[in-house]
């Protein structure tokens, strides 16, 4: 058995609105605390309508404060976006307030459609290519303050972990190269995932912060009582990758009957391919799903996404994944 932790985009349901989403965000934290998940991450996206954590950090201190003992983090925040100096700033003062509990995710996308990206850039000359660079200027602020140059209240000499999130290769190399943990979007972007966890293992370089490789792999649930019941459920969240691939991004609908016979075979190919990584059905359906990709991978740790339309259902879906494979600590 390995950790599960919870990778929540705060979803916004058709016919809801932001504050009830951050309100079932923090019941689902409370749900996966008491059923031992290992962490609660956030992830930063912009321009979506149905997506409410564009706000990352905030988010995360909302669910640290009515949370007492699971970890609580960015997975991630997109680091292009930002001043390492603003993020250290942030992260510190979560530190500060919830001590040993909070961790950083660190991407190099945007997280958002190129208009929105253009209104982030923390500068004109803003490049993603430099996120190596952004990286240790990061990891240099959370040192103690040295006498010397910027001094980043409160990050200085903070306990706060840092990875590296990844869909391609290019995050392995970043992780392997700083001696990070390394966590891949394999919920969504799959098709280099084996490449990118060989390279990670093999070049990977102890550091102060890790000793040796650490892999988080993104990984779907969907569970219900029956394979039927959950086929269903999966549905609202192929109908948001197929709006989205296809320019037209939307609230989270409702569950569609039928809804992958009613595709053209283009969009069934490209839901195939993107959400390869996933388990869609009953108890027994998702274990052998989960104990399958855990044994492909040799994953250390599974980040459990689920999209689904009604929140009720989407904790009782947490709750059969920590019943057919019980999350235990790191």
């Amino acid at each position: 058995m390995i950790p599960l932790s919870i990778l929540d985009l705060c979803p916004i349901v058709e016919g809801s609105t932001a504050a009830i989403s951050f309100r079932h965000t923090l019941d689902l934290a409370q749900h996966a605390e008491r059923l031992g998940y290992q962490r609660y991450w956030l992830s930063e996206h912009h321009g979506m309508p149905g997506l409410a954590s564009a706000a990352t950090a905030v988010v995360i201190g909302h669910v640290a404060a009515g949370t007492s003992t699971i970890r609580v983090g960015a997975g991630g925040i997109m680091l292009p976006n930002h001043s390492p100096l603003v993020i250290a700033e942030q992260f510190g003062t979560l530190a500060a307030m919830f001590p040993n509990r909070i961790d950083l995710g660190l991407g190099r996308a945007p997280g958002s459609d190129q208009a929105s990206a253009r209104a982030l850039r923390r500068n004109l000359t803003s490049d993603s290519d430099e996120f190596p660079s952004d990286v240790l200027e990061l990891m240099d602020y959370f040192k103690p303050y040295s006498g010397h140059g910027i001094r980043a209240v409160p990050a200085n000499d903070s306990t706060v972990p840092m990875w590296i999130l990844g869909s391609s290769t290019y995050g392995a190399q970043v992780a392997a190269e700083f001696g990070l943990p390394y966590a891949f979007a394999s919920h969504f972007a799959p098709a280099q995932m084996m490449q990118a966890i060989e390279i990670y293992r093999a070049r990977f370089k102890p550091s102060a912060r890790l000793a040796k490789p650490y892999v988080m792999l993104g990984f779907n649930v969907f569970a219900a009582d029956t394979d039927e019941e959950a086929v269903l459920m999966a549905s609202s969240m192929q109908q948001a990758f197929v709006n989205l691939r296809t320019g037209r991004a939307s609230m989270l609908q409702p569950p569609v009957p039928g809804y992958l016979a009613q595709l053209p075979p283009d969009a069934r190919a490209m839901l195939d391919h993107t959400l390869s990584s996933s388990a869609i059905g009953s108890p027994a359906t998702v274990a052998a799903a989960l104990d399958a990709f855990i044994e492909r991978t040799g994953a250390d740790e599974l980040m459990i996404a689920s999209q689904i339309f009604d929140h009720d259902a989407r904790l009782r879906s947490y709750e059969i994944l920590s019943e057919v494979h019980q999350p235990v600590a790191a």
